[in-house]
């Protein structure tokens, strides 16, 4: 397929670049989905508002950002060559590293000539008599293009910090989504941060460490399991890169898009408490991948469930040496119904002596001031404070383009209720329209990279075979989204993940509809699912 073999695009304005395929993001998600239209010959460019590419680690550069799914893992597949060149240092990549590994992708693969940064998409509206998506970025150039794919990620829309005052606040402050890319210089100075979920689980050990005294302000507490990071060695890296064959494919048929998590076979409540304790202990000494995997029904039945979760909660008690400040911090939701936090030396960063915890429940947040945070106690002086408030998840990034499918229906109506889509690739009323990771899909609940993968080969066949049919139109049908949208949330409820207000659910924006955004059935049975949809023509879809 050639450049030549466009369809004849016509009605529309020749003067404004035109393409087969454009792809909003160059995060990893948007970077392998532009090297696979690419090898379809298909003109391609990703929009991406950034300086560079890396998605989420290229926003996401707070003190000790780090990913945890193992290094090893968290990696392309598609190339074996990539896989055998490239060598992480740590079982849990850095921030820094992630991003060189995705600048040395782009790199290798010639893929940043098809690259426009620093724009951002404003709007993106389907042409129904060209079936052409047209999109406009904040220079004010309009791009058009056949296929439209989101490839916006799923935790890259922060959640802006909405407190009464925060203008009048005379410090800096900082949102860990968007940390400055230039160091920051903490020494001798008071900072408070608000917020406990993971990219504060992260950063409070080094903010800590740095800064003269660390005021931690926290509304719900989080299970955190240490990831008992390390370097990799030789041997280590020698057995991976024999083996990566047999490793992808256990990931690609697992859960959670993982192979090193040692799936339990047993019910934690089959076991003797002896035995379970010393299942948890040994888990707890490996580190955070695969705790909760102990048992087989630790996610599902409150009882087995509360044997996990008291376990940390004796983890936390031993650790943290004022019985106040543990018990605050000791968790009283299920285990695993938000995403399990990995850690590097969290609790016993609350035993340091320039570490204060405020239970905002107990003395709520009232606003800001000059001199920086007011309780319903007391006013905190600050000279720096952050927001670690987490992200408006899966649906903000697409909600903040103006999005425009057939007669006008916008995307904002549609999802006004929670989104909407069929299998978390595509939206009925928005032809052509594909994303990556979206809501309706497992994405956030294992291994991205895995997941990421499965869409861009799915949605490469499924343009490939439109080319190859002649086919010029492909629109997710009502009834098959809306039958998919009952299963997962019905599957859903099946779960403990339902349980609690999570950003799963959007729990943590404000006036966010109350809907489980991913599903929760597993990467297995989901790429079955997408593969069988794909052998019968596209069942649920209509294509003309």
């Amino acid at each position: 397929m050639t450049t030549e073999s466009h369809h004849d695009l016509k009605n529309i304005d020749q003067s404004i670049t035109n393409y087969d395929a454009i792809i909003v993001g160059a995060g990893f998600g948007g970077m392998y989905m532009l090297h696979s239209l690419n090898k379809l010959g298909l003109k391609t460019l990703i929009l991406e508002e950034g300086k560079g590419v890396g998605g989420t680690w290229y926003w996401n550069r707070y003190p000790g950002a780090r990913c945890d799914v193992q290094s090893i893992e968290y990696s392309y597949s598609f190339s074996d060559e990539l896989q055998q060149e490239w060598e992480w240092s740590h079982k849990y990549s850095t921030q820094p590293e992630i991003l060189e590994y995705a600048n040395h992708v782009a790199d290798r693969f010639n893929l940043r000539e098809h690259i426009r940064f620093n724009e951002r998409v404003l709007s993106a509206e389907y042409v129904e008599n060209s079936k052409i998506w047209k999109l406009e970025t904040n220079s004010g150039n309009i791009y058009q293009s056949r296929y439209c794919v989101m490839a916006t990620g799923s935790l890259s829309s922060i959640n802006k910090p909405k407190f009464p005052g925060i203008d009048s606040y005379t410090g800096d402050w900082y949102i860990t989504g968007k940390w400055p890319h230039e160091k920051i210089d903490l020494s001798g100075k008071t900072v408070g941060i608000i917020g406990t979920g993971s990219s504060a689980v992260q950063s409070i050990p080094i903010l800590a460490e740095n800064s003269k005294h660390l005021t931690v302000f926290q509304r719900t507490a989080n299970y955190s399991i240490p990831a008992n990071n390390k370097p990799l060695d030789p041997e280590e890296i020698r057995y991976v890169k024999d083996n990566y064959f047999s490793i992808r494919e256990k990931q690609r048929q697992g859960k959670a898009g993982v192979a090193f998590n040692n799936m339990g076979t047993k019910s934690a409540l089959e076991v003797s408490k002896e035995e379970r304790l010393n299942e948890y202990q040994k888990r707890w000494d490996m580190g955070y991948s695969g705790f909760i995997s102990a048992y087989t029904d630790i996610g599902i039945n409150e009882d087995a469930n509360e044997t996990a979760a008291e376990f940390v909660r004796s983890k936390i008690r031993e650790i943290v040496k004022d019985p106040v400040k543990a018990e605050i911090l000791s968790p009283k939701n299920a285990i695993g119904c938000k995403r399990l936090c990995a850690d590097t030396n969290y609790f016993e960063t609350y035993n340091k002596e320039n570490v204060s915890l405020i239970d905002v429940n107990e003395t709520p947040i009232v606003s800001l001031v000059p001199e920086g945070v007011k309780t319903t106690e007391k006013i905190f002086n600050f000279d720096v404070v952050v927001f670690a408030i987490g992200f408006d998840a899966m649906t903000g990034a697409l909600l903040s383009i103006n999005i425009k499918g057939k007669n006008g229906k916008q995307l904002t109506n549609k999802w006004s209720d929670g989104p909407r889509s069929y299998l978390g690739l595509c939206i009925e009323g928005f032809p052509n329209m594909f994303t990556i990771t979206g809501p309706g899909s497992p994405s956030v609940l294992g291994n991205m990279m895995v997941a990421i993968e499965q869409h861009v080969e799915w949605i490469t066949k499924c343009i490939k075979d439109m080319e190859s049919d002649g086919k010029t139109e492909i629109e997710a049908q009502e009834d098959a989204e809306n039958e998919w949208m009952d299963h997962i949330e019905e599957v859903a409820t099946h779960t403990l993940r339902y349980s609690c207000n999570s950003w799963y659910v959007g729990a943590n924006v404000p006036g966010k509809k109350r809907v489980f955004m991913p599903y929760i059935g597993g990467y297995d049975v989901y790429r079955e699912k997408c593969n069988e949809i794909a052998s019968e023509e596209y069942s649920g879809f209509l294509r003309s």
